[in-house]
């Protein structure tokens, strides 16, 4: 079993490479996978991403607000011993309090410039995935998994 500082630094580096994820929702039954734009926020406690309210990713947060957020590390690990690598945070979607979300749109717009027009629409909503627990999946027979408290210990 590996330490929580190991996987803690392998999720805070993928956090910090990537820029888009997997989304993925569940409305009347049918699951929904989305590809999204996402931004780590208050360190690995939080994902950002930006959608229209109109959307059906949207309308399944609303019913139904437990997701997974999957992260491929595959591209990010450029051939070094975690090559292969995936990460699942799992939790729940919100849109952003009114307190967090000007640090939050910051963030974004930080990473992903490119959506500023987007992120200014009148239908656009930020919303924060709080993450209670990361899956850290290596190999079929090295998959290990870290509630967010677990990660905080030194």
């Amino acid at each position: 079993m590996r330490h929580p500082v190991t996987d803690k630094h392998t999720v805070q580096q993928l956090l910090d490479a990537t820029g888009f994820a997997i989304l993925a929702t569940e409305g009347a039954g049918q699951p929904h996978a989305s590809l999204i734009a996402v931004t780590p926020f208050q360190g690995w406690r939080q994902l950002v991403f930006a959608t229209y309210r109109d959307t059906q990713k949207y309308r399944n947060l609303l019913s139904n607000n437990r997701v997974s957020v999957l992260v491929d590390g595959c591209k990010a690990s450029r051939g070094d011993e975690q090559a292969g690598f995936v990460v699942t945070a799992v939790g729940h979607a919100q849109d952003m309090p009114a307190d967090q979300h000007p640090a939050a749109m910051q963030a974004h717009l930080q990473r992903h410039p490119d959506l500023t027009s987007f992120l200014q629409s009148p239908d656009c909503v930020l919303v924060g995935v709080v993450v209670e627990a990361y899956q850290v999946v290596r190999s079929i027979d090295d998959v290990t998994w870290w509630t967010v408290d677990d990660l905080n210990t030194p």
